[in-house]
């Protein structure tokens, strides 16, 4: 072995020449003792970088439902609990979306109205004062007759709030995509996403199905920050910056609240079985409070106002009784035409929170009339439950609207009469509530791939005190999942 006298390195980590046997074997121990030391050191920080990336891993939560079934109001309620600035920074922008939610009521009574008015017309008696109109409408669903007595007021009303229908499509060119509610789909199918074609999809959908901002319904409020800065005030008439639409709706204040509590009106919409009050979006009930120049949204009013989900919209939320942890919820469109999306998102998923609105029994999907929300819920439920994808996905169900199902059984509806499996039961609240609970319980056990836990809440997400507790319940337990499957539980 040569060594050069020209490399010191060399020169140090040479063996002595008078080296004995011995000697060396004492070496070389201590050289692969310490080649072992510097391997253990190694793996270590190996072992240790793969914990900090499982730990900076977020929670991924994906809500799951038909339209209107209560997504949103559920990421709101996240939201509220742990991104109040966020939360805040947002309020003076939900106030057009309240007031588009709001017109849009109106003027659902106004087309109703209008409609029965019209009809009314027509068959008026040459030389009456007033008009009365004997209803055979196809609305209706009882077996007598209702006479209506219209006046000069019920005209001059529909005159009055003519303007509230600009104000609509204002609002709704302000807000874009997500102010639309689809009235029609392509899609025949409640689940899409079971298709095999789903399958030449990109990992992530294309921008039409896919998130239209990390910030989620920003994407429809950031177009009114501009507008909203001078309005986020208390305002006066004298005001020169003053919001218009604002000004149309204080004009409009007294006719609206006349509409909304005349006798007539509501002999109208009850012989056609309309409750608006059911709807998303319903704020009727609160003209008086709301339509103000100093009105500022209460948290209530924002988690009750309805703003279509377009696409999936990612939001992420850093919880602070989780050390810290950054959480990624996704909020996806539930109209059928959307939910070819819905599969591109299951990978990777800690937790599922599916939603079922129970008080649909005896409703139609929005995009088609044909079809029963429940049994759109129910294959929906099963096809989730029964994908090998989310095999070992936690899955928790809510059981929503559960204050709404308890308003029509006080009403008199039957279950029995849109369920005919429901048979003999009792046709009380707690009883039905039972009955769906057992119901989806069962699907998830015959189609579920593999054993695993399963939740049902019974909520209504609008009651932001109720939810907010059963989302502390539900946090804790998707995060030990997400622990478990990190590997750090």
């Amino acid at each position: 072995m040569r060594i050069s006298l020209e490399d010191p390195l060399t020169l140090a980590i040479a063996p002595p020449k008078d080296e004995t046997p011995k000697e060396k074997e004492t070496r070389e121990q201590a050289e692969i003792e310490a080649r072992r030391i510097s391997e253990d050191i190694d793996e270590q920080i190996r072992q240790e970088r793969t914990v900090l990336k499982k730990k900076k891993k977020p929670v991924k939560v994906l809500l799951l439902g038909q339209s209107e079934s209560g997504k949103s109001a559920t990421l709101k309620n996240f939201q509220l609990q742990h991104a109040r600035r966020e939360w805040a920074e947002e309020r003076a922008s939900w106030r057009i979306v309240i007031y588009l939610n709001l017109v849009r009521n109106i003027v659902r009574v106004l087309d109703i109205l209008s409609r029965e008015i019209s009809l009314a017309e027509s068959e008026k008696r040459p030389g009456s004062t007033g008009i009365e109109y004997l209803s055979d409408s196809d609305d209706e669903t009882t077996n007598h007759e209702i006479v209506y007595h219209f006046s000069d007021k019920h005209r001059f009303m529909q005159r009055r709030l003519g303007p509230l229908r600009s104000i609509q499509g204002d609002l709704e060119n302000k807000l874009g995509p997500e102010s639309q509610e689809v009235r029609s789909t392509a899609s025949i199918s409640a689940t899409p996403f079971d298709s095999p074609s789903f399958q030449l999809l990109p990992k992530r959908p294309s921008r039409d199905f896919g998130i239209n901002s990390t910030n989620g319904w920003k994407s429809a409020l950031e177009k009114l920050r501009p507008s909203m800065m001078a309005s986020a005030r208390p305002q006066r008439r004298s005001d020169s910056d003053h919001d218009e639409i604002t000004d149309v709706l204080v004009a409009c204040k007294e006719t609206m609240l006349e509409l909304w509590q005349d006798p007539i009106v509501q002999q109208v919409l009850s012989h056609r079985k309309t409750k608006i009050e059911d709807s998303p979006g319903f704020f009727l009930d609160d003209i008086d409070r709301i339509v103000s120049y100093d009105y500022e949204p209460s948290d209530n009013d924002i988690v009750r106002a309805r703003l279509r989900t377009v696409g999936v919209q990612e939001h992420r939320v850093v919880m602070d009784d989780s050390n810290g942890k950054e959480w990624l919820l996704y909020d996806v469109g539930g109209t059928r035409s959307l939910r070819v999306a819905w599969a591109s998102y299951f990978d990777d998923v800690d937790a599922i929170i599916f939603l079922c609105p129970i008080s649909c029994f005896d409703e139609q999907l929005r995009e088609d009339r044909r079809i029963n929300r429940l049994e759109d819920s129910y294959l929906l439920w099963k096809s989730v439950c029964s994908s090998r994808i989310l095999a070992k996905t936690e899955i928790i169900l809510f059981l929503n609207k559960c204050d709404l199902l308890h308003n029509k059984i006080k009403r008199g509806l039957s279950i029995k009469d849109h369920i005919p499996s429901y048979g003999s039961r009792k046709n009380d609240t707690v009883t039905v509530m039972k009955y769906f609970q057992q119901h989806f319980r069962e699907i998830f056990k015959q189609h579920s791939p593999e054993q695993r836990p399963f939740f049902i809440h019974f909520t209504s997400v609008i009651d932001t005190k109720a939810t907010a507790a059963t989302l502390s319940v539900v946090e804790e337990s998707i995060l030990r999942t997400h622990l478990r499957n990190a590997d750090l539980l």
